[in-house]
């Protein structure tokens, strides 16, 4: 109605207009047939707009948003095809679904489940070679980028301490990684163990083999990597106990000149992520973020135990690195008679020279393997890396502080 008499009035004025201009007669009756006939035409006009917009634009519309989201979804798939057929030709065995189902005797036999997805153990032939596979949760978090850079990244190493990558499968949304198979499984289930499984020389030895495998992945690449996600779950061990760094899901690649990595890089697991990948206010997110994390890793392997049990029987023993450091002091003081193996104090002091609050007071790896090669003379007990000034602090709320890093306002982050 509003749009009919809109055209009238429209028209009423055009006519007018024609009839100022021209000075001709024109009878009120033609006056208002030409009225009614434009009018007529307006409204047929406008109907016929409104079928085209309901049975031709519209259907072309949702076509278009199809056609958009099948065509980025395909150049997605496309750009990793792409790369993949590059890395085959340099990198590791490219595999087929088909061989991963038959390698892996139809998904019989279950490592474990991964936040990326499951792992079966798997064997190849001929030769009988055991792997390990990680098939990629399609619903997971781990995209095409994801893929891509956990490809790239392990196909170009070749250290002792780091895993190896034999292969990988990509067809279609199905990806998986074939990895050398470690017998021995991870690291965390012999350190937290009731029974002690290592002797004291071992620890050092496999301290010494995964600081060598970060250091590694900080310095022997044309692209320094950082892991992001050093803990004992993400280490392994061979046949021989010699431990490897493993599940680069997380790890990205920059430059070696550029020390500087940003906020957006953002990952880890809790308990073990620097303050610098929460806050800015800590500092910038570096090498030096792998560093504190295996600075976490050393202080449980010494300690046999995780560096967070709210359920310890002795409250001051909540948060092992407070306690720890509280109990070396006291014997640097002579206060309390030294109890502990050399090793073992010597681990303790390593790890907390690398969890420091600011990055700048951590060693580089390079310094760590220094550190673990040596004995105990040269190495100082460090300032107390936590953050209370000092022993007053209840030890609790030293734990609650730092086990509440996540609660950071994200607002601190952006100013």
């Amino acid at each position: 109605y509003l749009v009919a008499r809109s055209a009238v009035i429209i028209l009423a004025l055009d006519f007018e207009i024609l009839y100022c201009a021209f000075r001709t007669t024109v009878s009120s009756n033609e006056h208002l047939g030409t009225l009614q006939v434009a009018l007529l035409y307006s409204t047929s006009t406008l109907k016929l707009i409104a079928v085209l917009c309901r049975f031709v634009v519209a259907p072309l519309v949702v076509l278009f948003f199809l056609a958009h989201k099948y065509w980025k979804t395909r150049i997605t798939i496309d750009a990793v095809e792409k790369f993949l057929r590059m890395q085959q030709m340099i990198g590791p065995t490219r595999y087929a679904y088909t061989d991963i189902v038959a390698v892996t005797s139809h998904f019989r036999d279950k490592l474990g489940q991964g936040g990326y997805g499951s792992v079966y153990k798997g064997v190849l032939l001929p030769g009988d070679v055991h792997v390990a596979i990680k098939m990629l949760d399609g619903k997971s978090s781990c995209d095409g980028e994801d893929f891509i850079s956990e490809v790239s990244t392990i196909g170009r190493i070749h250290h002792v301490n780091v895993v190896r990558l034999v292969g990988f499968c990509s067809e279609e949304m199905r990806r998986a990684l074939v990895y050398e198979y470690m017998p021995h499984g991870s690291l965390d289930k012999y350190i937290f163990s009731a029974e002690r499984s290592f002797s004291w020389d071992k620890i050092n030895e496999i301290a010494l083999g995964i600081a060598r495998g970060i250091n590694y992945l900080h310095q022997g690449c044309d692209m320094q990597i950082l892991h992001f996600d050093i803990k004992p779950h993400n280490v392994l061990l061979d046949s021989n106990f010699v431990p490897k760094v493993a599940d680069f899901g997380l790890a990205k690649l920059y430059p070696r000149d550029n020390s500087f990595v940003p906020l957006s890089a953002l990952r880890g697991t809790i308990g073990y992520i620097a303050p610098e990948m929460i806050s800015r206010r800590f500092g910038i997110i570096s090498t030096k973020s792998d560093v504190y994390s295996f600075g976490m890793l050393l202080l449980e392997m010494a300690g046999g135990r995780r560096n967070a049990d709210p359920g310890a029987a002795n409250s001051s023993q909540t948060f092992y690195p407070s306690w720890v450091y509280d109990r070396l002091s006291k014997q640097e003081l002579g206060e309390m008679r030294a109890e502990m193996h050399e090793l073992e104090r010597k681990l303790c002091v390593v790890g907390l020279c690398c969890i420091q609050i600011q990055p700048h007071d951590r060693p580089a790896m390079s310094e760590v393997i220094g550190m673990l090669e040596g004995g105990m003379d040269g190495l100082q007990l460090p300032s107390r890396p936590f953050f209370c000034d000092d022993g007053q602090t209840p030890v609790a709320e030293s734990y609650d502080f730092c086990s509440g890093l996540t609660a950071i306002s994200e607002e601190d982050d952006i100013q």
